[in-house]
């Protein structure tokens, strides 16, 4: 009997939108994995949960859900759904239960990105400047294309969550991007320790799946092939 493979589904984080996958997309699709990438608004995390939901009910089987940066938090919530078999974080916030994003930022040194920020008409936009801080181990042409078309998130996205926790019962992986000027490694380092993930560090900035695409493939693929419904988180691990 021929093993259904799980479908993938990808959550961006803010200054961002589904295309910030398009390198792992293709490879993922030709070795015969159903993909989709959410768009959604960047205004309230209940919302952006929603339509992962919703996008889960597109998929034909049982999916990992990948997320980037602020899409950490988003499949943390979202994550808890029974069609999610196992959570991919890449470079990602993962706050716990009484967690925001924001409280759990501030856990760590403030990072470089946020010297680099205006906040104008409710939303924060990323300076042309920022993406040194950003995207700096890609080629100028390609940190230019990500700047143009980065998504500004809603100034007030990271002071609410919607409520699970999906770590806590589902497998993980997780990314760390040591050279990231975004979200601190040792940020990610805890998130990865505490949720008891299976880790695999790269020098990368905060966006390996554009610097590092084979390394994330590579990951994600073996999440597909090895999550499990549930599991149980056996130690705690606190500041």
């Amino acid at each position: 009997m021929t093993k259904t493979k799980k479908s993938i589904v990808f959550c961006h984080g803010i200054w961002a939108d589904g295309s910030c996958f398009n390198k792992v997309i293709p490879t993922l699709q030709l070795e015969g994995y159903e993909v989709m990438s959410v768009q959604y608004g960047l205004d309230t995390n209940e919302n952006d949960v929603a339509a992962v939901k919703r996008t889960l009910g597109r998929v034909r089987s049982p999916a990992i859900l990948v997320g980037h940066s602020y899409g950490g938090s988003v499949i943390t919530a979202a994550g808890v759904d029974e069609r999610v078999t196992g959570l991919v974080y890449i470079a990602a916030l993962a706050p716990d239960a009484g967690e925001t994003s924001q409280s759990f930022l501030d856990k760590f040194p403030t990072s470089d990105i946020f010297s680099h920020i205006e906040v104008a008409d409710g939303r924060v936009w990323m300076k042309p400047e920022g993406v040194k801080a950003f995207a700096g181990d890609l080629p100028e042409e390609e940190q230019k294309l990500v700047w143009a078309t980065n998504f500004a998130p809603a100034a007030e996205l990271f002071t609410r969550n919607a409520p699970g926790t999906a770590w806590k019962s589902k497998r993980s992986w997780y990314i760390v991007a040591t050279q990231d000027r975004t979200v601190q490694p040792e940020l990610q380092r805890f998130a990865a320790k505490r949720m008891g993930a299976t880790i695999r560090e790269v020098e990368s900035s905060h966006v390996p799946m554009l610097s590092n695409p084979d390394i994330v493939t590579d990951v994600i693929r073996n999440a597909a092939n090895n999550s499990q419904e549930t599991r149980r988180i056996s130690h705690e691990v606190s500041l």
